[in-house]
């Protein structure tokens, strides 16, 4: 669900009216925002591997000790990772293009990057932990939800009623990984969690030989 919703973002960039340079600027920043994003994407394949794995052996205990680390984790590598894109912003532009008005509308977008790359590696946690949880079906209706009957209507909001180009864009899509986030970090569900390992040992064990 949500690489379309960015590459419809880059799309819709070409209605603005520099589209030229708004169409440049976003596919640099997408391009940015997929290198950095590779951290958090293996930390959530590995926490959706490991919870059903402890889950599936009736330890919740540890399923939860994972989940706990792994948020801190991908909260440490997007402070990380966001204070060196702040850093490097000015310069960041010129690996992609010679054009002034290029580099520096990228220097004051990686602002944005940043804050956003925390976000949206959170959300992909939380994402891999509902995975490993069985609750597929809840993360998928969560992301369709957020991303496409909130994020893309507040983008095209933002950029084109708001008059805030590619930064509206790109705020208006993110706004919809923070209420993903929101919502899927549920502390009920940790209570459920407990009671889902609890569930599972039985079941394994019935069906052991």
């Amino acid at each position: 669900f949500e690489i379309w919703s960015f590459e419809m973002m880059v799309l819709l960039s070409g209605l603005l009216p520099n589209p030229k340079l708004e169409t440049s600027v976003l596919s640099i920043s997408l391009n940015t925002c997929s290198l950095v994003f590779m951290i958090p994407l293996g930390l959530s394949g590995s926490i959706s591997t490991r919870v059903s794995n402890e889950l599936g052996a009736g330890r919740p205990r540890a399923a939860r000790l994972a989940i706990y680390v792994s948020l801190m984790m991908v909260a440490m590598e997007g402070l990380l990772a966001g204070t060196l894109m702040i850093f490097c912003r000015r310069a960041w532009g010129y690996l992609y293009s010679t054009e002034e008005e290029i580099v520096n509308y990228v220097g004051d977008m990686l602002v944005l990057i940043a804050t956003s790359h925390l976000i949206d590696g959170i959300q992909s946690v939380l994402s891999g932990i509902a995975r490993g949880c069985g609750w597929q079906k809840i993360g998928a209706v969560i992301n369709l939800g957020a991303y496409y009957l909130l994020g893309i209507p507040v983008a095209v909001f933002l950029a084109f009623v708001c008059h805030f180009g590619g930064k509206g864009l790109w705020d208006g899509d993110y706004s919809c990984t923070l209420c993903a986030s929101i919502v899927t970090c549920d502390p009920n569900r940790m209570y459920r969690l407990g009671e889902r390992g609890k569930q599972r040992k039985p079941l394994t064990e019935s069906i052991a030989p």
